[in-house]
């Protein structure tokens, strides 16, 4: 009996021992949990506060810019401040102050890189909504931009029609829904590979805008004009490298004769941006695309987004 009593006593303390070391894992186990979303959401703060400080570092540029273009001639070109890409930072060391172990050979290697973007450079297609029909020239436009990109012959009757029916005052029932950006084209029933050909070449902003003849790319510029091939666009492109233009009509001496150039669909100044803020930490890059409107002083942000990219090799995306 006694030797029953002993075995029972020593089968209890080792269900105890067992329990106790059970519990003592699952406590080091939630608090080693705890400790990694909390480095998360600090990880996650601190990125979001380089990323809005690197949005109001590019207004501030912008305004800069705006400032000097009213004192001087009133353009926007890519000889400017705005137009010179922020190469990537090392902030390693901001981001793990205060933490010991952070620096050269502790913490995550984060950098910092961005670029302004002229979002005028490119056809936009809210000029396709305007009137009960399309104007031509519009047309013409969108429909030499996707022969130039190699999309169906019916992608630009597709884009306007099925625009024009989710940006209508009293949309139908089987109306698309409302593209606010380009990527989003395949709402329309554009496929992704014509979408990713002509994101390039369009955008997609609040309001008709002019395209900037000293930013566009050849293929946007010889789209806007009848009779403008892509060897005269492509001269455009190589002179204003030394001698912005100063008004649309500047651009005349690289057209042949008889070009017409309206100023409403043509200019050598912008109001809407592009900034675009990379924060790579490790193999992640972390992505933010923001759309700015400069109105005289004032860089309003209109939209904000967030992609999140994996690189490869330490490479930015």
């Amino acid at each position: 009996m006694h030797r029953r009593q002993r075995g029972a006593a020593l089968l209890i303390a080792m269900i105890i021992v067992t329990l106790v070391a059970t519990l003592a894992a699952a406590m080091t186990w939630r608090q080693y949990r705890a400790v990694q979303v909390e480095a998360g959401e600090r990880a996650r703060a601190q990125a979001n506060w380089i990323l809005l400080g690197a949005l109001d570092w590019a207004r501030l540029i912008l305004r800069e810019d705006a400032a000097s273009n009213q004192s001087k001639t009133n353009w926007d070109h890519l000889g400017e401040v705005w137009a010179v890409p922020l190469a990537e930072a090392r902030l390693s060391t901001f981001l793990g102050a205060g933490d010991d172990s952070a620096g050269d050979g502790g913490g995550p290697a984060a950098f910092l890189s961005g670029n302004i973007e002229d979002a005028q450079s490119r056809y936009n297609l809210y000029n396709l909504l305007g009137g009960k029909q399309v104007s031509a020239a519009e047309r013409e436009t969108l429909l030499r931009l996707c022969t130039t990109v190699g999309a169906p012959t019916n992608t630009a009757d597709l884009i306007i029609s099925q625009l024009r029916a989710a940006y209508a005052a009293t949309p139908q029932s089987d109306a698309p829904l409302k593209p606010i950006d380009v990527d989003q084209l395949s709402w329309l029933g554009v496929s992704p590979d014509v979408t990713a050909r002509l994101a390039p070449f369009v955008t997609l902003l609040p309001a008709p805008t002019p395209v900037n003849l000293n930013t566009a790319p050849a293929e946007v510029i010889a789209a806007l004009f009848d009779g403008v091939d892509l060897g005269a666009a492509q001269r455009l492109v190589e002179g204003r490298r030394s001698a912005p233009l100063a008004t649309p009509q500047d651009a005349s001496r690289y057209f042949p004769q008889g070009v017409k150039i309206s100023a409403d669909r043509a200019s050598v100044n912008s109001s809407y941006f592009i900034v675009t803020g990379r924060l790579r930490l490790d193999e992640h890059m972390l992505v933010q695309r923001s759309l700015v409107q400069r109105n005289g002083l004032e860089v309003v942000v209109l939209e904000r987004r967030r992609v999140n990219e994996v690189v490869s090799n330490g490479a930015g995306a």
